[in-house]
């Protein structure tokens, strides 16, 4: 036969647990309830400030893609004529068309963007704009070692023009060392090589030189190697 059921007395009531954790949790409510209600709305100001970057930063990169696909293509047309490099740098404002230096400067944080700035840089450099295109070669930043090697390999060269060797040589050093199994890895190891020699470091010149010859034996760099080491061994 069941018992009856105790009856709860009013003190063991104010014991229970439960009952007391949700006495504990609406006091603290109402003692700050002012400061939740701060942290409430800057959560939810945060939320929205998160999704307007995200939405936004998708919109940049897909207008950065179209407006470089546009350019794209009078730049790839200026290793005919290099008037088109001044073109491909400024665009065609009239056409609609924006040039690598706008991308760059609108959307320069996005993968399309750093494409166009290793396109600009490029354009400077065959424009003979030595110094703008050293300034977009070292802001450049990819995450494709080629692409990265590339423009390290730019970086040397525009030092090369300004005859220092020494930094060129370095340069293209680093740049082989992120595209050591590349088809340019022989052309940046040569090119390291040759502008020791010319920075006056024989040593380097000739351990380089000796290297390209063993790895790189069948690239058309490794065929003069000897009449390096011969010249800087005298």
């Amino acid at each position: 036969m069941l018992k009856p059921k105790k009856k709860i007395s009013k003190k063991e009531l104010k014991h229970d647990p439960l009952l007391t954790s949700i006495g504990q949790a609406k006091t603290y409510y109402d003692q700050n309830k002012k400061y939740l209600s701060y942290a409430t709305t800057g959560l939810i100001v945060l939320v929205i400030a998160i999704v307007i970057f995200v939405n936004n930063r998708r919109a940049n990169a897909e207008k950065a893609a179209t407006e470089l696909g546009k350019i794209y293509k009078i730049y790839d047309n200026a290793a005919m004529d290099k008037a088109q490099y001044k073109i491909a740098i400024n665009g065609q404002p009239e056409r609609g068309i924006m040039g690598l230096k706008a991308i760059v400067d609108n959307y320069g944080s996005s993968t399309s963007g750093e494409l166009a700035r290793f396109y600009l840089a490029n354009a400077y450099y065959n424009l003979g704009q030595y110094d703008e295109a050293l300034n977009q070669y070292e802001d450049f930043s990819s995450g494709d070692p080629l692409l990265a090697a590339s423009a390290t390999a730019g970086i040397a060269s525009c030092h090369e023009v300004k005859k220092e060797f020494g930094k060129a040589a370095s340069y293209y050093e680093k740049a082989l060392s992120l595209a050591r199994k590349s088809e340019t890895a022989a052309e940046y190891m040569n090119n390291a090589a040759r502008c020791y020699g010319l920075a006056g470091e024989s040593a380097k010149a000739i351990e380089l030189f000796k290297k390209l010859k063993k790895e790189y034996p069948t690239s058309s760099f490794a065929r003069d190697a000897d009449r390096y080491i011969t010249q800087y061994s005298i």
